[in-house]
């Protein structure tokens, strides 16, 4: 299941989409926040641009909102239903679980919107 080749793979590693052999960010740690966002504009071993256009991440935006809402959801049922907190805990530990998870949520969006886009290539392999 998660293994080199699968979409998975590229996703929760941060690999090239393509070759899958290196990292697509500057800073592997999604916490150092002056790196957040600091990509290498090409894959050292396959030559795959990861800017494939202008602004392409910007409809990593949407697939964020979609990681954002099911993380909020399970948090709330994690609070709410198993743990028994009131409703203002509940959304306040949802708040601050977004909040702590904001880094994470933004590369892993990110991982997967290219990955939508661009598929394994066993040959560059």
């Amino acid at each position: 299941m998660l293994k080199k080749g699968s979409k998975l793979y590229s996703i929760l590693t941060g690999t090239c989409p393509k070759c899958q052999n290196e990292s697509m960010y500057v800073d592997k740690n999604p916490y150092n926040l002056k790196n957040l966002y600091k990509m290498h504009d090409t894959c050292s071993h396959c030559n795959m641009r990861y800017m494939i256009e202008p602004a392409f991440f910007y409809g990593a935006m949407y697939v964020s909102y979609g990681y954002s809402v099911a993380f909020g959801v399970a948090f709330f049922i994690i609070s709410k239903v198993f743990l028994g907190l009131s409703l203002v805990t509940s959304f306040i530990v949802i708040i601050i679980g977004l909040i702590l998870l904001m880094p994470f949520i933004a590369r892993l969006s990110r991982n997967t919107y290219i990955n939508m886009f661009v598929s394994y290539d066993k040959a560059k392999d």
